[in-house]
């Protein structure tokens, strides 16, 4: 059900773990590269709601959250959505006749091994800012090397130290403790599929557990690998009594994400919009349908689409893959660059061109799909104004969707069919 969120709704935060000043500098420099600041500091206000002994806050309302974080309440909705997604706050709501309660769970961020060793967050977190700055972080975090090969360990034990006493049972279940949330991450593999295709007898209750499926589906996301695929690879590293090493399965599906792109790291260009990002479904005007589009197309495929079914040169990836991570663009946000891009310069990318824009939205914090439709068309505008001056006569070339209604009769034959053709064939 749509989240319909107002200013007046109230919410109360409950801290289901026991936060330190290591989690808030875990956050910044792990967590904020991948969810954006506005994430961070929603966490962060949330986390200050809370009563002096940080268990649960009073009752406030969104408003309060408008002022504090000076963002409006559609930027603070997905900033929640990204921190439900890495696991770090539950959201509940409880429906009423003129407003809505919700309660915020706020949840430790996993440690700094966890991060780098995580399949997902530790390929985003090097995707967003680079191998330069990866490797900077990672030298941070590492352990420091000492030998103690010339010393004698002297260390007490506790029999040493302290006297036998009295056992008593007490009960401890409601102490708190650190608690951790797992990434959010849809299942997308046929686990039924896999069964199927490994030879009868193999699997056992402990082949496909609970921690295996959720790497499985965790290298799914990360390296665009569906169920086919990944029942060749488990085929690959399961040993005879039906275990699958989870460090071979690492290792499996990274060596043939590199091996089937030459090399290189997952990226953006093969992912969809993110849920929390996308548009509440129902609009079915041409330019709804072109935002379903956007949304719901890689950026690959979007690209060889436009190269009328041409796979698009390494050169043109390697861009791709720049704008992506260099300027944060989400993948829907790339493909309407890469339309408007293809549209006012004859169907070439030019690389200082898409720059220049992908700097501006990426400076403007653009991150949703409309977003950037109405950017370009602002853009646009000026352009247009600024070469009339100069040349009246001269007509620049727009995509189809820069109209504001997409009714049928302000478009040209040529846009109209344009843009059936997109829909024919990504609906």
């Amino acid at each position: 059900m749509k989240d319909n969120l107002l200013p007046a709704d109230i919410y109360t935060v409950v801290n289901q773990t026991i936060l330190t000043e290591l989690d808030k500098k875990t956050i910044i420099s792990l967590y904020e590269p991948i969810i954006g600041p506005i994430a961070v500091s929603l966490y962060l206000t949330l986390w200050s709601d809370l009563d002096k002994l940080e268990i649960m806050s009073r009752d406030y309302t969104h408003h309060h959250l408008m002022t504090i974080i000076k963002s409006p309440l559609d930027v603070i909705l997905n900033a929640r959505k990204s921190l439900e997604a890495v696991g770090l706050l539950k959201s509940y709501i409880n429906r009423g006749d003129n407003l809505n309660k919700y309660l915020y769970e706020l949840y430790s961020p996993i440690s700094p091994y966890e991060f780098f060793n995580h399949p997902i967050l530790s390929v985003l977190l090097l995707n967003n800012i680079g191998e330069a700055e990866y490797h900077t972080l990672l030298n941070y975090y590492k352990k420091s090397s000492f030998s103690i090969k010339d010393y004698e360990e002297v260390t007490a034990s506790m029999n040493d130290t302290f006297k036998t006493v009295t056992p008593f049972e007490a009960n401890n279940e409601q102490i708190r403790r650190q608690n951790k949330l797992g990434v959010n991450v849809q299942n997308t593999i046929d686990f039924d599929l896999i069964i199927s295709t490994l030879p009868k007898g193999l699997v056992n209750s402990r082949t496909f557990n609970k921690k295996t499926r959720d790497l499985i589906n965790q290298l799914a996301f990360i390296y665009n690998i569906d169920s086919l695929k990944m029942s060749e690879i488990i085929r690959l590293i399961i040993d005879d009594v039906g275990l699958i090493n989870k460090d071979k399965l690492r290792e499996a599906t990274r060596k043939n994400y590199e091996y089937n792109h030459n090399g290189n790291l997952p990226t953006l260009i093969y992912r969809f919009q993110p849920e929390h990002l996308k548009t509440p479904k129902g609009d079915t005007s041409n330019r709804g349908k072109m935002i379903y589009v956007f949304e719901n197309t890689k950026p690959y495929d979007f690209l060889k689409s436009k190269n009328k079914g041409v796979k698009p040169s390494s050169r043109d990836l390697k861009l791709l893959e720049h704008l992506a991570v260099d300027f944060e663009l989400p993948p829907g946000v790339l493909n309407v660059l890469i339309d408007y891009a293809l549209r006012v310069n004859d169907g070439k990318l030019n690389q200082k061109y898409l720059e220049a824009i992908a700097g501006n939205w990426a400076r403007k914090g653009i991150k949703t799909v409309p977003e950037a439709m109405e950017a370009a068309e602002k853009g646009h505008k000026k352009i247009v104004k600024t070469v009339k001056e100069v040349k009246p006569t001269s007509e620049i070339k727009a995509p189809s969707w820069m109209y504001k209604e997409n009714k049928s009769e302000e478009m040209s034959k040529e846009e109209l069919e344009e843009l059936e053709d997109l829909f024919k064939e990504f609906r």
